[in-house]
């Protein structure tokens, strides 16, 4: 005998229940790839540009600018015009890429082997005063103002491209060192490198074999931006004239230069600012673009 089941009447003010919680929609591995390669394709059509005058334009300078003309100067056998010293302003720019961008990457560069040393070998000593002993005199250099010390490098060492990166890296090795060493104090203490040590493997394998390479993503995914602020640093102490000499044909001395004449020759401000622009742009698009294609390699091993 079926028992009826007595109905329950709803007040029409009473709250409507939560819809079920739907689970995000993820992209698929097939769509993640061609995001990737799509982003690497526009990274590397940003940098061809401007890595491509600086490596083979010193070499053909000669041959594409045309001859000196009057100040600021539009066609007249000049594809971009003249500056204010009446040079070829596409001259300028193939001439410039060298000292640009030279000074910031070889900058960052040796910011990186520095900073990661110090950072992993304060994380990977067993004895405390050994870590601050390395780390807090570099901590002195981070309050310093990065213009006031590349002016006086500039001043004291004549403002050449090897004294300002040098200066320049001098200013990255302390953020570098804090970033490496808290990115390596994990490893260097978990249940790996325990076993290893254990296992009798020399701190210098444990360091440089783990360690090391476990901060790797993360200095990859800093180098992106710290070369870009590299860029901006030495292209800012040009623009302030505390860096290279006035005539030089590196991008941010030739901004500094013209930027007076911008509604009358933009060509002479415009071509070198959007090769700045275009670099810093494409250079950390690529390194997003590779550090998001190892972490998707990461998942599927994992998986």
């Amino acid at each position: 005998m079926d028992v009826p089941v007595p109905s329950v009447a709803v007040p029409s003010d009473a709250p409507a229940l939560p819809p079920a919680a739907k689970r995000p929609v993820r992209a698929r591995p097939g769509e993640r790839h061609i995001r990737s390669r799509a982003v690497t394709v526009l990274a590397a059509a940003l940098l061809a540009l401007p890595v491509g005058a600086a490596v083979a334009g010193p070499f053909l300078a000669d041959a594409v600018a045309g001859p000196d003309g009057p100040p600021y100067a539009l066609g007249d056998g000049h594809l971009l015009g003249t500056d204010g010293l009446g040079r070829d302003v596409l001259g300028l720019l193939l001439r410039g890429g060298p000292s640009t961008l030279g000074v910031a990457c070889g900058a960052v560069a040796l910011a990186c082997l520095l900073g990661a040393a110090l950072g992993l070998a304060a994380a990977t000593t067993p004895r405390r005063w050994v870590d601050e002993a390395l780390v807090r005199p570099v901590e002195l250099i981070l309050p310093l103002p990065s213009l006031l010390v590349i002016s006086v490098v500039g001043v004291r060492w004549h403002a050449t491209p090897l004294a300002i990166a040098l200066a320049v890296a001098v200013l990255n090795v302390p953020a570098v060192t804090r970033l490496v060493r808290a990115a390596a104090l994990t490893a260097a203490g978990g249940p790996v490198a325990e076993a290893m040590r254990v296992q009798g493997e020399s701190r210098l394998r444990v360091t440089l074999g783990y360690v090391g390479r476990s901060v790797l993503p993360v200095m990859a995914a800093d180098i992106g931006t710290r070369v870009a602020g590299a860029v901006f640093t030495v292209a800012a102490a040009n623009f302030l004239g505390l860096g290279l000499e006035p005539t030089s044909a590196d991008w941010g001395v030739t901004v500094a230069a013209n930027r007076q004449a911008l509604l009358v020759q933009p060509w002479a401000v415009c071509a070198p600012a959007a090769m700045l622009v275009l670099f810093t742009v494409g250079f950390n698009l690529l390194a997003d673009s590779l550090l998001g294609r190892r972490g998707t390699r990461k998942r599927k091993v994992a998986g």
